[in-house]
């Protein structure tokens, strides 16, 4: 019962800002895309496309899931429910290639019934790794064995086909947050860190380097990890919200250099504009859940045990969204 009561708190209090982490993403490439027709035309066109090439990096060796071998997601039909894997990534260098992926995300789309669900995943749930052959916290599997690795891991977990996965390097905000001239925030906490305050309720406008503060700030929040993530999703929604603005358009090149180089996908172009074309659909219906457990430690070390009845519940979720 508290378990359960837990999720749903949890769901209310995000759902607003997790849930536009896809979308504005999304949102901001069909901005782009648009304004290539009345803005600067081709030259906006060729830039956007250079950039997807050099975010584009394909996974190897993945261990494929029984759904995708009888019938491979087809985006192209735009009739097909497929599934995205977020994950920001935590290191110390300026790639997204390696580090452990501290924020997990799940989103499943179905255009049929115009729906998109998002699934968050604690950081440290233990579970098995895929490709690794031991049990360890989910967010080492893509130090282990980046994108490939986390995909499969979380694939195993949830017992669902992970399609694709877009991950963003949560160091490069800071270069993101300056490119769009800062966000304001509302922190949940009072807090200090890196020399900076913050005060609970008061709005709070974040150049990059405060910005970068308030996300990575984890142990003295009293929700913890989640804390951290609602903190990490209100600094990338109000940076997508800039980049919808006039000026963010104009300072487009900046922006893309900027996306460039902080994210990886799998997507194509191609796929990219199926998306835009014959899923938009869905997002007028989001809804935002949790995966839930309880934290232990185990050999001095803290985990996130999920119970088996939850992660059943969130397995018949996602299947239902998949059309399994």
């Amino acid at each position: 019962m508290n378990k359960q009561t837990r999720s749903e708190r949890n769901s209310k209090n995000n759902k607003k800002t997790a849930s536009k982490i896809v979308l504005k993403i999304v949102l901001f490439f069909l901005l782009i895309l648009v304004a290539a027709g009345g803005y600067v035309g081709w030259q906006v066109w060729s830039d956007l496309q250079s950039t997807t090439d050099n975010m584009y990096e394909a996974v190897e060796d993945r261990q494929e899931h029984a759904a995708r071998q009888e019938k491979p997601v087809d985006v192209d039909s735009g009739e097909d429910p497929f599934t995205v894997l977020i994950m920001g990534i935590d290191n110390d260098g300026d790639n997204v290639e390696h580090g452990r992926s501290d924020t997990m995300m799940l989103v499943t789309v179905n255009p049929n019934t115009e729906k998109t669900s998002i699934v968050s995943i604690p950081r440290d749930t233990y579970t098995e790794i895929i490709g690794r052959g031991i049990k360890d916290k989910i967010n080492h599997a893509h130090a282990y064995g980046k994108a490939s690795m986390a995909m499969d891991s979380v694939q195993n977990l949830l017992d669902v086909p992970v399609d694709y996965y877009v991950s963003v390097n949560m160091d490069s905000m800071q270069q993101m947050v300056d490119a769009v001239g800062g966000v304001t925030v509302t922190p949940p906490l009072s807090f200090s860190q890196d020399g900076f305050t913050f005060r609970e309720g008061e709005p709070t406008h974040l150049e990059g380097e405060k910005a970068l503060a308030y996300i990575r700030m984890r142990k003295k929040d009293p929700k913890g990890d989640y804390g951290r993530q609602f903190r990490q999703r209100q600094i990338i929604e109000g940076a997508m919200k800039s980049l919808a603005s006039v000026d963010s358009i104009r300072n487009y090149r900046g922006i893309l250099d900027t996306l460039g180089n902080s994210m990886k996908t799998n997507m194509s172009f191609a796929e990219m504009q199926d998306l835009f074309s014959n899923y938009r659909g869905a997002a007028k219906n989001i809804e935002q859940d949790q995966l839930a457990g309880s934290g232990t430690m185990m050999n001095g070390i803290y985990y996130e045990i999920i119970p088996d009845e939850e992660i059943s519940r969130v397995q018949s979720h996602l299947k239902t969204e998949l059309e399994l």
